[in-house]
């Protein structure tokens, strides 16, 4: 096992979680986040991105997910518990899941709010 695959504590997830992803939460030896959505249109968007995440990274989260949400669970097996592995790729499918770029001083202009003909994700 390397360095990178050493268990943290609860308490040190927990306050990590706290201070950087206040949406997850340590429960049963994995951190978890359900994603809303707004069908299952939005549902199979996220958990493809989710996938791509993943992937890219080499780091495999369990998913479970029915019409209109996603849950997403991190464990480092290998380690028996929560790495910081888990916690980066939780803190990359938090930023890519909930990135709005009309929020953002830039020119693109965001998925049409309104119209449940364009909803997918209901932002927290």
């Amino acid at each position: 096992m390397s360095p990178r695959d050493k268990a943290l504590s609860d308490a040190d997830v927990t306050a990590w979680l706290a201070a950087n992803l206040p949406q997850w939460r340590l429960e049963d030896g994995w951190i978890r986040r359900t994603y809303k959505t707004s069908g299952w249109k939005g549902t199979l968007m996220v958990i493809n991105t989710i996938g791509h995440l993943a992937e890219a990274a080499w780091h495999h989260p369990d998913i479970t997910a029915s019409y209109a949400w996603v849950e997403v669970r991190l464990m480092t097996h290998s380690a028996k518990g929560i790495t910081g592995k888990d916690l980066a790729l939780a803190k990359k499918i938090e930023d890519v899941i909930h990135w709005q770029p009309a929020s953002e001083d830039n020119e693109l202009e965001a998925t049409p709010t309104g119209d449940m003909r364009f909803a997918y994700i209901k932002y927290d």
